[in-house]
């Protein structure tokens, strides 16, 4: 099965059953035909920016980011409040906590953006490693990501 089919049904199952693991997605996968392994399921989620956010009744589930892709601010602030749970700064570093699942899909959004006050970032399953030029740069991170966290 190519890569777009695949993705295309993860998508359709996302959007009509309340899924709230990779576990149940591949299940849901699997009785749909489709066979694939954890770690491709993990880069489709990131590749269609899926994310953990709870929905209308308040369950955790994995949702279709609903951003404004042509804002980049916008698209930032609103990963931020829907994924992220806390931020450290360790001098010239962030380091972010997200919702599991969530950290490939903050650092994918990150990468994409042209933030000057990012270098790069190293991203996990439920935590992201911001790396700035400076610890000024490094602060400005942690403040625009502070602002934007929904508590």
């Amino acid at each position: 099965m190519k890569k777009t089919e695949r993705q295309m049904i993860l998508e359709q199952i996302i959007n009509e059953h309340i899924v709230s693991t990779q576990d149940e997605l591949l299940g849901l996968l699997k009785d749909q035909g489709v066979d694939a392994t954890q770690a491709t399921i993990s880069r489709d989620i990131r590749d269609l920016q899926i994310v953990k956010a709870r929905d209308e009744s308040g369950n955790l589930r994995y949702m279709v980011f609903q951003g404004d892709s042509d804002n980049n601010d916008e698209r930032l602030e609103d990963t931020i409040s829907n994924v992220v749970l806390s931020v450290t700064q360790v001098q010239f570093l962030n380091v972010v906590k997200t919702l599991p699942s969530n950290g490939n899909v903050l650092a994918a959004v990150i990468d994409d953006l042209p933030l000057k006050d990012v270098v790069g970032t190293v991203a996990g399953h439920d935590t992201v490693v911001i790396i700035s030029q400076d610890n000024n740069a490094a602060d400005r991170m942690y403040q625009r990501i502070q602002e934007n966290i929904v508590e």
